[in-house]
């Protein structure tokens, strides 16, 4: 982290942008080539700067995450869709089957491992979502409600999506690229859990489960919320059976009904 305290022997960017604004009016300074090119956005856009864009992506909640002392952190997914069961439904809202017990159940949870957020400056087990609505909002609420900061890494979508009310302001970020978003789930995490939803749900699930089964990173809880709806949409037993995966493959996920059952497992890998 830059010590904002050191004496600085030349000028910082911010002021040398100040200077630039700053320039006499000629067809020269007038020239998208005359910019600072750390403050032309039309440059940094290009498609080559695709690199340069990852690396932003990167750096900014990985420093103001180490800067606030998160040391770790409980990642929640699950369906958008679900609503919480005291309020109505948005008008033209699409319509969910899942049960709206698991808003309540991932509230729950949110609060739960709340509780278990140390009062030091390194802050173990914080909530963090995918920053939008459903599951990820009762997790994120269920945090805040306890007094718990919480984190939402949004994604740009072609529909608006904003972060939901109950992410930690400072903690709220988006993303371009969803792989960079990816990571940053997975940098700090010491356990997944995930409710029932769709796509992108098993997307993150999947992801999970090859980086665990090829030991690309270290073992950490993956509980699966609902074991009925996950045996109903995913047929583990048969992937053994046919042969694609191993029977000790199984072992990286365990089913979960309560809050309660899933933060025993959290705190038991602690």
């Amino acid at each position: 982290m830059i010590d904002k305290d050191r004496v600085r022997g030349f000028p910082s960017a911010g002021e040398d942008v100040e200077i630039h604004r700053a320039a006499v009016d000629t067809p020269q300074t007038r020239s998208p080539s005359y910019r600072l090119a750390f403050a032309d956005d039309e440059f940094l856009l290009e498609d080559d700067l695709r690199g340069v864009r990852l690396m932003l992506e990167y750096l900014k909640p990985e420093r103001q995450l180490h800067a606030a002392g998160i040391h770790s952190t409980v990642v929640v997914f699950g369906s958008t869709r679900v609503r919480d069961p005291d309020r109505p439904y948005p008008e033209g809202a699409p319509r969910c089957g899942l049960d709206p017990a698991y808003y309540v159940e991932a509230r729950r949870l949110g609060a739960l491992i709340a509780d278990t957020n140390t009062a030091d400056a390194a802050l173990d087990l914080v909530v963090m979502t995918g920053g939008g609505p459903g599951i990820m909002e009762a997790a994120n609420r269920g945090a805040a409600d306890h007094g718990a900061p919480t984190i939402g890494l949004n994604i740009v979508l072609p529909q608006e999506q904003v972060p939901n009310p109950y992410i930690t302001a400072e903690f709220a970020f988006q993303f371009h690229y969803f792989a960079m978003r990816k990571l940053h789930f997975l940098l700090r995490a010491h356990a997944l859990v995930f409710f029932p939803g769709g796509y992108g749900t098993l997307d993150e699930l999947f992801e999970a489960l090859t980086l665990l089964q090829t030991r690309r990173i270290k073992p950490l809880p993956v509980l699966l919320f609902g074991e009925t709806f996950w045996r109903r949409i995913i047929d583990f037993d048969g992937l053994v059976e046919i042969g694609v995966i191993a029977p000790e493959d199984l072992a990286l996920i365990r089913f979960v009904e309560s809050a309660e059952e899933a933060v025993g497992i959290i705190r038991a890998a602690a």
